[in-house]
Order: structure tokens, then sequence, then C-alpha cells
């Protein structure tokens, strides 16, 4: 293919792709060209833009695949990455000013080099919330990522850019990082997927971290199977290999707790929909009482997790003393780190921990626990433009998605079906359970199509 014009990333999968290319049907550099198109149309999902160095990475992958070879069948296809992995030679400035004057990175972060490595083509960074610490996808710094579907909307966050790129038809697949959500509400406002693995199966070498003990990499695509891609890519191994599984077979809980709660309603219309749907395809939806989760409330109560390591963290690199140049609505988070003591953090691991055990043994006969990935729309822009009102709905849009990680799971959106905006069908899975729920997700996919 010669002319880069004649293709849209927006009607393709990653496997689609792979089969052009194997069939000389496009090019590496046809697909970036096409990608650098739509992106030079509205590049506000980017930070930045690596035009010389992905069409030289293209360049290399014709050659290669020239001469008989690629190094996987996704070779070439062109993806992009959040503001806060490190890319060789490329300031990581987490979505912040105080970062930006900051070093190069010296080493590519260790996701980075597995996608290198497999051939993708890394197209550029994606905007982000200001050091991934609020999930609306806002940050004063830099130009605002547009809602697809309303621009008056907001994208969700905090891997809002990673998203966008994505709906704009810019890439076909984004990788961003999930610490209460920040995959999978921007996905669902969005209309996407996206995918939070259990924490331990990927690296987060080389990636700015806003919480050690919750911080997840995942993928955003158009399709379940995309994301299982991207997440085989990036694995720290591979997953052990789960059969497909028949949405006759699959047995669906609905927690009659937490998640349900002051749900917008065009959610809840979603949510009905969407159950109905499935209930009807065969699959078995089941309520069910969780007791547990009522615990979240007080375990949070003196702050939580992400409030405690992201203030020691800030502290730790002196970032502190440059306090006038954060969004405010992120530092006001970071502070209520302040006020936490080492007991109180203390108390929040054990918490945790005790809750993790309680809720395994809950939802131990569930192929996956079902509920709406956020419980509103993705709010309006000029709706959360003071401090109060961007807390309310900051809080809303992460209260269910950071369930999950929490409890050290896995978990994906789906789109629901939606007429005002787009909202997302949540599916947890379990503990290192992600291969069982990538197979009962793409059911659930079918069904919902």
């Amino acid at each position: 293919m010669d002319s880069a014009s004649t293709l849209s990333l927006t009607g393709h999968t990653l496997s689609s792709l792979a089969k052009a290319l194997a069939e000389g049907a496009t090019t590496s550099s046809a697909l970036v060209e096409t990608s650098l198109e739509v992106i030079a149309a509205d590049p506000r999902a980017f930070a930045a833009v690596d035009v010389e160095g992905a069409r030289a990475a293209a360049r290399q992958n014709d050659s290669i695949r020239a001469g008989g070879g690629a190094p996987s069948a996704y070779a070439g296809i062109p993806v992009s990455v959040k503001d806060l992995f490190d890319v060789a030679g490329q300031v990581t400035a987490a979505g912040s000013v105080i970062l930006a004057s900051a070093s190069p990175a010296p080493r590519d972060a260790e996701i980075i080099g597995r996608l290198r490595a497999a051939g993708l083509i890394i197209i550029g960074r994606t905007q982000m919330s200001e050091f991934a610490f609020t999930g609306l996808g806002l940050n004063p710094h830099a130009p605002q990522p547009p809602n697809p579907h309303d621009r008056a909307r907001v994208p969700g966050g905090s891997s809002g850019g990673a998203a966008v790129s994505v709906a704009l038809g810019q890439v076909v697949g984004a990788i961003g990082s999930d610490t209460g959500g920040s995959v999978r509400v921007p996905a669902a406002f969005c209309g996407l997927v996206g995918f939070k693995p259990t924490q331990r199966r990927i690296s987060r070498a080389g990636v700015f971290p806003l919480s050690v003990s919750l911080d997840s990499i995942g993928p955003i695509a158009r399709s379940v199977d995309d994301c299982r891609i991207l997440d085989a890519l990036m694995a720290d191994a591979p997953l052990p290999p789960a059969p497909p599984m028949d949405i006759k077979s699959l047995r669906l809980g609905v927690p009659n707790q937490y998640f349900l709660e002051n749900l917008a309603p065009e959610v809840a219309t979603a949510w009905a929909e969407s159950l109905r749907v499935l209930s009807k395809a065969g699959a078995r939806i089941e309520r069910f009482d969780f007791p547990e989760l009522d615990r979240i409330p007080r375990i949070n109560a003196a702050g939580t997790i992400t409030n405690a390591e992201a203030f020691a963290l800030h502290r730790r690199l002196g970032l502190l003393a440059q306090r006038d140049r954060y969004d405010p609505n992120v530092l006001s988070r970071i502070d209520v780190g302040v006020g936490m003591s080492a007991a109180d953090y203390l108390d929040l691991l054990e918490a945790r921990a005790t809750l993790r055990t309680d809720a395994d043994r809950r939802t131990l006969s569930y192929d996956a626990i079902l509920a709406p990935t956020a419980p509103i729309l993705p709010p309006r822009i000029d709706a959360v433009s003071d401090a109060a009102a961007f807390a309310r709905e900051n809080f809303l849009a992460l209260r269910n998605a950071s369930v999950v990680n929490l409890l050290d799971r896995c978990a994906i959106s789906l789109p629901m079906a939606w007429e005002t905006a787009p909202c997302g069908l949540m599916m947890i899975g379990e503990t290192l359970g992600d291969a069982r729920l990538f197979a009962a997700a793409g059911a659930v996919e079918a069904a919902l199509a």
C-alpha cells in the first residue's frame, strides 16, 4: 500500500492489521503515516509525538518483513503509551510541568522494551492527569484531550489521552496505568475496552509510580482480543491457557452492595439492558450479598493507600517544594497523606489483606463479578470547574473501579449500550485469574454486540 489515506485504523484490530501486513496489503510505513496524519488533525491526546523515531522504526520493520522475517505478527503496528513510561531519550513528565525539564530517560521501561521487541511502533506519549492522581482526565497544564463522543464531557483519567488516541483512530491500542480505575474509567467514558491485570503479572520497572501497592499496567483497545494481545506482549510470563467460554456456561455475580449505589439514570438503564441481554443469551446472573464491601469507607476514613504512598514519594523526590506548580486538584489529594501516620498506613495494609481474604471466599463460585465501571456518565467539563464539584465527581468516577485494585484482582471494562454518553460494564476476575477473565469477557462481548 502506497497511500496512507486509503487506510483507517478505526476499522481495524491488531489481528486484522497483522493479517494485512502478512499478506502485503499494507506496510508499517503506511500504518505510521496514517497514524501521524490523524494525530495531526487533532493532536490533543498526545504530550509528544515521535515522528522521526516512528518512521525509522517502520522502515526497519518493513525491511525485516521484506526479508521474510518479523519479530511477531504485530510488528509494524503503531501504539501509544502514557506519559509516565520511560522511553529512552525522552523525558518522562508524568503529565506535570515540574518534571518537564527532567533529564531524558536513559533506557526504556521494561514493558516498552517488550513492545519494541515484538516490533510495535511507539508513535508517541499520551496526555494524562498530572501524576496519574485524578480520574476525570483533566490537566490544567496541557491541551484537553476531547471525549470523542461529546467534546463537552471529560474523557476519563488518568489515562485519558490513551483512550482518546484509540477512540479517534490515531492508534489501534494504547498502554496506560491503573491505580484505581485509570485504564477502565477512560475506556468506559470513551466507549472502549480497558483491561487491568493482576498487578504482579506485568513489570512496573521504568514507570513513574503513584502507588507502589496498587499501580497496574494495562491496555485500552476496541476489543477484548486486542487487550488480550497487548497484555500478552507486556506480561512477565505467558498466561496459563484458558479455553473459550460459552455464554451459557457463565455464572456471573452481581453484588447487592456498594457498586449499584447512586447510579446515574442513564447508567442504570444501560446496566439493566446489559443484564437483560446477557440473561437472554443464557448467562446465569445471580445477585448476592457482598457485605465486605461496606468496610471500604471505614478502611479509607483517614486516607487511602494511594494518599499515603503518593505523599511519601513526592516528599522523597523533593517535588513538594514546588507546590505552586501542581494541579490544585492533585495537590489536595497528595496533601491528605500529610496527616496520615505510619500507624494509619500499617492499619490500611492490614485491613486490605483481611478484606482480600474475606472477599475471595465470598466470590469463589462465580466466573466473574459484574458492576458498572463507573456509576456516572462522563461529567461535563464545565460542571467540575470548582474544587468541590471536581472532588465529588472524581470520587464517583473511581469508586467502583478502585475496589479491584484494593482487592488485588484483574478486571475488564466493556462498552454498554448507551444513548447520552458512553458507559462501561466491568467484569471482575480473581487474583491471577486473568486468562479465565479474558475468556469470559470474550463471551460477554459477543453477547452484547
